[in-house]
């Protein structure tokens, strides 16, 4: 038993793997020998608990992972319990269901599996014992698996060590998906609060500049104003569409034109195919506000914004460019490592970090820059990705 959830716990991370096994003896008729049709069974029960475990310690989720881990150990009855009540029972003898918590007290003490005599007053009672066994992650007990049966072999001792690692290890993987999950929205949070104050102070004075002497452009701007606002500041999905993150950036641009006149000039050239391409949430505005600040900072002369997204097969390609003071190339290095640096670049390194985490090393930012050279940042993003999807 204890061989055959190892492999259900390799191949079920992987997903994939299981998903072939069973398309491949679907007909559990053409397994031609007792050991393969064994493995059929632990796996495809192992897969099938897989899913509800990694929404974690929840009723609704554990009473159906309860099921397929009942069925993996074969015992009349089983608990899973967190660090405070029994989260599901499956089973015959749900009468027991009550001494769950106070069996599980020393295991959340020592952190070690402990088996349990249970005396029972009614006939006919499959039960008179518990092997519970710790549910750790991440070092610390979040939980108990209890097996319940006639008598606490040494075979169930071990089985039940084993199912409780692997669901474990599920409970894991969960956490860490909720710890992406929140790690990614206090980085678009980070990002938002960069969104400079200068910026929304300055560009409700250029539309209130405009409501005497033309009204209809101030109109046109406070309209941009409020789009952009509520795009930046949206509560739902850590990935957008390319064309969404581009018409921010023009309301964006639009707003600072409103402010520099014909001092900022900008080009903007997309190719339409990579408009669907879903690229992460705030990736690209930031880096346009950046370079408006580095291609206007200190300079008299016009200066000259440029945003191109082409077409590059299998990828998307966005390069922003301006001709502006440029970067220190040792500050840049430094921001790009994760040290804080706002005069090298608003959010950089933090936007660097989320396209790498996303789409792996090769995929980070592309930065060419010198002092007063003005900067040049390519970005790459595939133009499909398997498990992201848009808004």
């Amino acid at each position: 038993m204890a061989d055959f959830l190892t492999a259900a716990a390799i191949l079920v991370v992987g997903g994939s793997a299981v998903l072939v096994l069973w398309r491949g003896t679907r007909n559990k008729q053409s397994l031609s020998t007792e050991a393969q049709r064994v493995t059929y069974e632990t796996l495809h029960t192992a897969w099938s608990a897989a899913p509800p475990l990694r929404a974690g310690l929840v009723p609704d989720a554990a009473k159906k992972s309860a099921r397929h881990l009942r069925t993996l150990l074969d015992t009349p009855a089983l608990a899973l319990t967190d660090e405070t009540e029994v989260v599901a029972w499956e089973g015959v003898s749900e009468h027991h269901a009550h001494e769950a918590m106070a069996q599980a007290e020393d295991v959340f003490l020592t952190g070690r599996t402990q088996a349990f005599d249970i005396g029972c007053s009614e006939p006919n009672c499959p039960i008179n014992c518990a092997v519970v066994a710790p549910l750790t992650v991440e070092g610390r007990v979040v939980g108990t698996l209890a097996a319940y049966s006639r008598e606490a072999s040494a075979g169930l001792v071990r089985a039940t060590n084993q199912v409780a690692r692997w669901a474990a290890g599920q409970l894991e993987l969960a956490e860490l998906d909720r710890s992406r999950t929140r790690l990614v929205e206090a980085e678009v949070r980070a990002l938002r609060a960069q969104i400079s104050p200068h910026f929304i102070y300055n560009s409700l004075s250029a539309i209130a500049s405009y409501v005497r002497t033309n009204p209809e452009r101030a109109r046109t701007l406070l309209l941009d104003f409020a789009d952009f606002t509520r795009y930046s500041f949206r509560r739902h999905g850590d990935f957008t569409t390319l064309a969404e993150e581009l018409r921010s950036i023009d309301q964006y641009l639009a707003l600072e034109r409103a402010r520099f006149g014909e001092r900022l000039r900008v080009t903007l050239q997309v190719a339409p195919e990579v408009l669907p391409v879903t690229v992460p949430f705030l990736c690209l505005q930031p880096l346009v506000e950046n370079a408006v600040r580095h291609g206007m900072e200190g300079k008299v002369e016009p200066g000259h914004i440029q945003i191109y997204a082409d077409d590059g097969g299998a990828e998307a390609h966005i390069t922003i460019e301006d001709d502006g003071i440029g970067m220190d190339p040792e500050k840049l290095r430094r921001t790009l490592a994760g040290q804080v640096d706002e005069s090298a670049g608003i959010g950089l390194g933090n936007i660097d970090e989320r396209l790498r985490r996303v789409y792996g090393d090769e995929y980070g930012l592309v930065v060419e820059t010198a002092l007063g050279l003005g900067t040049k940042i390519t970005v790459r993003v595939p133009k499909y990705q398997a498990g992201i999807n848009g808004m």
